[in-house]
């Protein structure tokens, strides 16, 4: 079980030794996570379904001295998933931290929303999570202790048009960390999550071109502007380090404000 002892001690925000699985890591948030996450001496393991580009960004990673590997497999095929855990398992023998990071988008008015696209977007939002999170506990449980942080959403309390299936799927995400939090917790689990606001990644590369949207976010937030991914992963490492011994079923939001405002 983790204690903080020492408000002062040096590795407060420490992950040095850790080993921990940052689904969807190739691009975007998932990316820049990992490699604060490595910087902060976790040994990160890098997953996505882009075995190419995962390569790439474990060799950025090797070249800068930092401890990483990679598990390519989409978190959406319940088989993958169980054996990419079990390989894990083989060659670690554990494994400390999980972040359910991996994510899609698909915007469609509802009437207009197939069922096939639904059950997608929730096999990787949420169902995904659910899996991981059953398969990671179970090795956290061998040495009890862990940390699971869940990827959220400011779009799962509040929602727009069009995009009805993603917010259902961040609002169960919260769900999910909540009754982790319950479960887990008194096995020396911790189960936090993140809410991002609107950030320039890959996955809202539309939008961040789009000058009529671009313009609503810089109004409707208080710091006027898109969030820049770098600007994520502070919380993250904080959410995963010993600092955060006591923060469990945590939803922490960062959108600049912008749920703040009426």
């Amino acid at each position: 079980m983790e204690i903080l002892k020492d408000p002062m001690a040096a590795d407060l925000f420490s992950l040095k030794d850790q080993i921990i699985l940052v689904t969807g890591s190739s691009r975007g948030l998932g990316w820049v996570m990992a490699q604060t996450m490595a910087e902060a001496g976790a040994r990160v393991i890098l997953n996505g379904r882009d075995q190419k580009l995962l390569q790439q960004r474990l060799e950025q990673l090797q070249q800068a001295n930092l401890e990483a590997d990679l598990q390519s497999f989409d978190v959406a095929d319940s088989k993958a998933v169980m054996a990419g855990i079990q390989s894990i398992a083989e060659r670690y023998g554990r494994l400390d931290g999980l972040v359910n990071n991996a994510a899609i988008q698909h915007r469609k008015p509802i009437q207009e929303f197939e069922l096939s696209d639904y059950d997608r977007l929730m096999d990787t939002n949420l169902r995904s999570c659910f899996l991981l999170a059953r398969e990671a506990s179970k090795l956290m449980l061998e040495k009890g202790s862990g940390n699971i942080l869940n990827i959220a959403s400011i779009m799962g309390p509040q929602a727009r048009k069009t995009i009805s299936a993603y917010t259902t799927s961040k609002g169960g995400i919260v769900g999910l960390t909540k009754a982790l939090a319950v479960e887990l917790g008194p096995q020396g689990i911790r189960c936090n999550a993140i809410a991002p606001g609107f950030f320039a990644t890959e996955m809202n590369t539309a939008l961040v071109e789009n000058a009529e949207f671009t313009s609503f976010i810089e109004g409707r937030t208080p710091l006027q502007r898109w969030g820049q991914p770098p600007e994520i992963a502070g919380a993250a490492v904080f959410l995963m380090s010993t600092a955060a011994s006591y923060v469990n079923g945590h939803v922490l939001t960062i959108d600049g404000g912008l749920s703040c405002q009426v």
